[in-house]
């Protein structure tokens, strides 16, 4: 290796300077220090030690163009600004994904993906490759995400099961289904005989199964399966839902709640009518995010590990990007667990 001079100036030192001193050419000096192919063992090894002997820092735009790496990866949410900001599921989320990238110094894009305009301009960005892959959290029936970004070939994972396209994409999700179901058996193996639901939105995956795991209760044990009302996850949404429940269906004894949100918001319309939880009506909810600890009763519930799905779906997005090629959709079903507490 050629002997280090003095630098000129108090300037940077340049990827020239660096190949001077490796004794390599420009273009093997960037692919050294770039991540890129055909550097010989022995020219970087030169270029490693010159860039430390010089303390050059690489340019990223110059690695980009070598790797085709952003070295970024999107969280893309079809969700209102409002609703992301609030809701523990989205904080859960951001933290298992965040403490992911950060081990790789990857940067985090987040894409809220509001239907209609919005939806296309994100579509754009990723067609755009801006990013080295996409993950995909809280989507609906419409948005059709999983479809679009299997047909551009970006790498994707999806937290939950998507409506349509979930054989060309891999995802992560908790048994919504069996979730459900082993909450509602609780409150009939209790002795409740008038069972209701406030389900999620109907366009979400999550919702659809977790209805289905209530009904899938309610019938087996014979009981009757009509006192349905939904809601959008939303507090707001279930003091809405429940209300028009307790209308329709005074004489319920039980209420199953899609998310532990809307069960708060439930808690807040039985305690306006004077109905006791659990003596009147037994309460459960679902998620287990930290608002099921703060409720008055504190709430049973079936616990989804957010922040673990979300480490396991970063970890399983970054494992396509570094494969590139031919890797094959993988489904990742978690299992929920019963949380008791005093609301049921």
């Amino acid at each position: 290796m050629n002997s280090v001079r003095p630098q000129s100036g108090s300037g940077s030192p340049t990827l020239d300077e660096v190949a001077r001193v490796a004794g390599v050419s420009r273009a093997t000096a960037s692919r050294a220090i770039n991540g890129g192919q055909r550097v010989s063992p022995r020219a970087q090894s030169a270029v490693d030690l010159a860039v430390r002997t010089l303390g050059y820092v690489p340019n990223p735009a110059a690695r980009s163009l070598v790797t085709r790496r952003t070295d970024s990866i999107a969280v893309v949410v079809p969700e209102p600004d409002d609703r992301v900001f609030t809701d523990p599921f989205f904080a859960g989320t951001l933290r298992g994904v965040t403490r992911v990238l950060g081990e790789r110094d990857i940067q985090l894009v987040l894409l809220l993906a509001r239907p209609g305009a919005s939806t296309a301009r994100t579509l754009r960005y990723l067609t755009g490759r801006h990013v080295d892959g996409a993950l995909v959290v809280s989507h609906h029936r419409d948005d059709r995400l999983a479809e679009h970004l299997s047909d551009i070939g970006l790498p994707c994972v999806f937290g939950g099961r998507p409506w349509t396209g979930g054989d060309r994409v891999a995802y992560v999700d908790v048994d919504n289904t069996a979730g459900e179901r082993e909450v509602t058996e609780l409150l009939i193996t209790g002795g409740r005989t008038r069972i209701g639901t406030v389900a999620g939105p109907s366009d979400m995956t999550a919702a659809a199964d977790r209805l289905a795991g209530w009904r899938q209760a309610m019938t087996a044990a014979g009981l009757a399966a009509d006192a349905v009302e939904h809601g959008d996850f939303t507090e707001e949404s279930g003091v809405h839902a429940t209300r028009a429940l307790m209308e329709r269906h005074p004489d319920l004894d039980g209420l199953v709640v899609a998310s532990d949100l809307m069960a708060a918001g439930a808690l807040r319309v039985l305690a306006e009518l004077g109905r006791r939880v659990p003596d009147d009506v037994a309460v459960v909810g679902f998620d287990d995010l930290g608002v099921a600890e703060r409720t008055t009763p504190t709430l049973t519930t079936v616990r989804q590990p957010v922040v673990a799905m979300a480490e396991r779906a970063t970890r399983l997005l970054l494992e396509r990007v570094d494969q590139a090629e031919g890797s094959h959709p993988m489904r990742l079903i978690i299992p929920p667990a019963l949380v008791r507490r005093d609301s049921a």
